[in-house]
């Protein structure tokens, strides 16, 4: 185990706030290796063709309907026979109750059994998109991540360079920051990335001739936010004549992340260049391009019908 992730359903039990049927059991020492999870309704039938124990495994009204309608040996029987494999836990869910059979059976197998009001298919979704990104792809980036007008920014360039300047310049104006310095990234699907900052440097930033400030402490709570998706990346760089930069936006650059393309601009630094207008600004157009609005291609519809005009 020591090289696989897992999540203890002690973490399960106090993410979502679960009634535990079996408090003799350690939940520290059980763990979740895998994302899914199973209805074991034909595992109650006695069918365990392809199933996967190490999913968790939820119960609704359809198997505690399934169950009432057994005799007690049937129903330990069928509880020892699931038993039998290394499932991590059982959760009821609609405020279901365990028979006292089945935590009997439980117990014995030191298998946790946990319960929950919240309807079944709406706890499963939640359950399952919580344990993606708990096994997410995972990756660090040295940057900043600011949360603009609910656009995800994550700032990049060499060490230096202005990053946390111009995230303090962006809370100043409102916006709230995720990470500084190092960013974690995870990827609980193929179509997005969310960053977050290690535990150890949550809240901080690192000003270079005054050191460490605690923005929570300074602005407060509304300053800050545990967890971001990224949308868009800003790379900032020294300024050289000799390079070509984009001046119209036409053709969209991309950094890949964890095999995602993410939308990103090289912003050229030069002294009186305020970055965090900047940032702003291209938080709020790569938003209006996602609503389908695009002012490069508004500037060369205008041309071409002007061009039109003029023949």
């Amino acid at each position: 185990m020591a090289n696989t992730k897992y999540v203890t359903v002690a973490t399960v039990q106090e993410r979502f706030n679960l009634i535990n049927y079996t408090p003799e059991l350690n939940l520290e020492d059980i763990h979740v290796t895998v994302a899914d999870v199973n209805r074991p309704a034909l595992q109650l039938h006695g069918f365990y063709e392809h199933f996967e124990p190490k999913r968790i495994q939820v119960i609704g009204n359809v198997e505690v309907a399934y169950i009432a309608k057994k005799t007690d040996a049937e129903k330990a029987e069928s509880f020892r026979k699931l038993f039998s494999y290394d499932i991590p836990c059982i959760i009821f869910c609609r405020g279901e109750k365990p028979g006292d059979i089945l935590l009997e059976e439980a117990v014995k197998a030191n298998v946790p059994i946990l319960g929950t009001e919240r309807a079944t298919s709406e706890f499963m979704s939640a359950l399952i998109f919580s344990l993606n990104k708990d096994f997410a792809p995972y990756t660090t980036i040295h940057g900043v991540l600011v949360d603009v007008y609910g656009e995800g920014l994550l700032i990049t360039g060499e060490s230096g360079i202005g990053k946390s300047e111009a995230a303090l310049e962006l809370i100043r104006r409102g916006h709230r920051l995720v990470s500084d310095d190092v960013v974690e990234i995870r990827r609980p699907n193929n179509e997005r990335l969310y960053g977050r900052a290690p535990s150890i440097t949550q809240y901080l930033i690192e000003l270079r001739g005054i050191g460490i400030i605690d923005v929570k402490s300074l602005y407060g709570v509304e300053a800050v936010k545990d967890e971001q998706r990224i949308d868009l990346v800003i790379k900032l760089e020294d300024w050289t004549k000799e390079k070509e930069y984009d001046r119209l936006g036409m053709t969209d650059e991309y950094m890949n992340i964890l095999g995602i393309d993410v939308t990103c601009h090289s912003l050229p630094i030069r002294p009186g260049r305020n970055l965090a207008i900047i940032c702003e600004t291209a938080a709020v157009n790569h938003r209006q391009k996602k609503m389908g609005y695009n002012a490069a291609e508004e500037l060369y519809r205008r041309v071409q019908d002007n061009l039109d005009e003029n023949k």
